[in-house]
């Protein structure tokens, strides 16, 4: 599993959690795209998230809506664009992204590298806005 999803699930870094429920988790991306960047996982891991049970996958999507207007909420932007790649962590998760252009939603570019003070904060920007 992905080291970043491992330290998350195992309550190492609560900071960055913005929500969290029995079967899901929504977190600040630590490499974001853009500030306000949010992962959403199972906790349950599955590598293909088309292979998750449809009450799970139905309950994925469903609670990524509350989380992006939370997002759009704190972070300017036009909207916010969902992911679900895949390929490099092997475990299922959606990229909620605050976006004001296609590439704002570019995989191959540079992330960012923000400090744990500021993933904090924006993780507690976004869970108020919640």
């Amino acid at each position: 599993m992905d080291a970043t999803f491992d330290r998350i699930l195992n309550g190492q870094e609560p900071e960055r959690v913005i929500f969290e429920s029995d079967r899901l988790i929504a977190f600040v991306d630590d490499q974001p795209l853009v500030m306000g960047h949010v992962l959403v996982i199972p906790k349950q891991r599955q590598d293909y998230i088309f292979d998750l049970p449809d009450q799970e996958l139905s309950e994925f999507l469903v609670l990524a809506k509350p989380i992006a207007a939370a997002i759009k909420k704190v972070i300017p932007c036009e909207k916010v664009g969902i992911a679900c790649i895949g390929l490099v962590t092997r475990y299922a998760h959606l990229h909620l992204v605050p976006i004001s252009s296609a590439d704002d939603l570019n995989f191959t570019r540079k992330r960012l590298k923000p400090s744990a003070s500021e993933l904090t904060a924006i993780a507690n920007q976004i869970r108020t806005a919640l």
